[in-house]
């Protein structure tokens, strides 16, 4: 055996994600052993975090493609093992830093993450599609994002996002499932078939501390929210919890929508957060000659925007008008996101746009140590 296998072994390895903590395999202390005759053939036993880990087969997959193609490399074989008590601690206290201590990390003074809570007056107007397409356009371009389903009675994102696997749980922290580049974690997840959620404001706000604290993200870019219409109890433990978040208002053109949006913006005015802009969703239906049909009337958006700018005392923009589409609505049925499956369509476009945007707003420094010292 040369050293030069042995090398290209262990690059290779670090080359192999976990599924779920998107990491190298290396990195988190899940290779166990290596092995390596001198004929080549390679035998990796590799730590999972649980007995059940739903990802086992694409951890097996991803570690025999990488080593297959080392040159040298004659065959390979896996093993799956467990971490034992004392590596999981290990795991966390690494993931979540030294003590392995509980909190959001959102709010800690050095996170960098841009957390984005999608807000609307009333249901139906596209404000999880909308979400979900924001996420995946700008997971795309490469960035972290992670999207926390706050509707808790109207949970859609993991069927928009097309996900069945339940999260993994690595004793008290909830490792969330990864569709396109984005973790989800959604109350869906934890009920069976299509069971209705009936709990109280308590109990609502118990749940979105758990997924903000629990659930591990890793150090996200984007962190999108996707809130319930109006500006209930959610609304209010959003602004308790992540009181750096700042709010999208999603309406529709027609001027009684964006009556009732205007609401779900100016509850900035008692929480103290900021509006991040405005979204108009089904502005307009493009007709076969070019022409656009505004089905739902027209300007509701911008109206919304210059009386929120008068509300809040900052100026508030219209970021984007998303045209109404039929493959909108069939990639959402269809768990497959349009900016994705349909980047060339004119909603797509529209989305990636208002994603564009998003993603070059400043992240504010305030609160955070710059390590300046008066001299």
């Amino acid at each position: 055996m040369s050293p030069t296998l042995e090398q290209s072994v262990h690059a290779a390895l670090a080359t192999v994600i976990d599924p779920e903590l998107r990491r190298p395999i290396t990195e988190l202390g899940m290779v166990d052993s290596v092995e390596i005759s001198d004929d080549g053939r390679v035998r990796l036993a590799v730590l999972l975090t649980i007995a059940g880990c739903p990802l086992r087969d694409t951890i097996t997959a991803d570690s025999e493609k990488a080593l297959s193609a080392v040159p040298g490399v004659t065959a390979v074989e896996v093993e799956l093992k467990v971490m034992n008590q004392g590596q999981r601690d290990a795991l966390k206290e690494q993931l979540r830093g030294a003590g392995g201590q509980r909190g959001i990390p959102f709010n800690q003074p050095g996170s960098l993450t841009k957390v984005f809570a999608v807000a609307s007056g009333k249901g139906g107007v596209g404000k999880s599609s909308v979400t979900v397409n924001l996420a995946c356009a700008l997971a795309s371009q490469g960035l972290r994002v992670g999207i926390v389903d706050a509707d808790v009675y109207g949970f859609s994102v993991p069927a928009l996002m097309g996900i069945t696997q339940a999260p993994t749980r690595v004793d008290d922290m909830i490792l969330p499932p990864v569709a396109y580049g984005v973790k989800v974690i959604s109350i869906g997840m934890f009920v069976s078939g299509n069971q209705p959620v009936a709990w109280r404001g308590p109990m609502l706000h118990r749940a979105l501390e758990q997924f903000l604290t629990d659930v591990y993200f890793g150090d996200l870019d984007v962190l999108f929210l996707d809130l319930p219409p109006g500006t209930g109890d959610i609304a209010i433990s959003v602004a308790q919890l992540l009181p750096k978040a700042e709010i999208l208002v999603v309406t529709t053109p027609q001027a009684a929508a964006a009556d009732v949006a205007e609401r779900a913006g100016a509850i900035a005015t008692q929480t103290g957060q900021s509006v991040a802009g405005i979204i108009e969703n089904m502005s307009y239906l493009e007709m076969p000659d070019g022409g656009k049909m505004a089905l739902f009337g027209s300007g509701g958006g911008a109206v919304l925007a210059q009386r929120l700018t008068a509300t809040v005392g900052a100026e508030v923009p219209l970021l984007g008008e998303i045209p109404l589409d039929i493959l909108l609505r069939e990639g959402g049925d269809a768990g497959n996101p349009i900016v994705l499956g349909r980047p060339e369509t004119p909603a797509a476009i529209a989305l990636t746009g208002i994603a564009g945007k998003l993603a070059a707003r400043p992240r504010g420094l305030t609160g955070m140590k710059l390590g300046l010292q008066p001299r």
